[in-house]
């Protein structure tokens, strides 16, 4: 395998507000990131989303 041509990745984790979860993800969905997953919060309240873009 070559590893000039393998893709590398970035992470965020971003708390999610219920009544602007869509505003949230749309916005990061416009610069570039992709959702992975929504799980609850490490306290057990709210929610966190899971993203990934490409690193360029």
């Amino acid at each position: 395998m070559n590893l000039s041509s393998t893709k590398k990745w970035e992470y965020a984790t971003v708390p999610l507000i219920v009544h602007a979860t869509k505003q949230i993800l749309d916005q990061w969905g416009e610069d570039g990131w992709e959702l992975v997953q929504v799980l609850t919060g490490p306290d057990g309240n709210g929610l966190v989303a899971y993203l990934k873009r490409e690193k360029a």
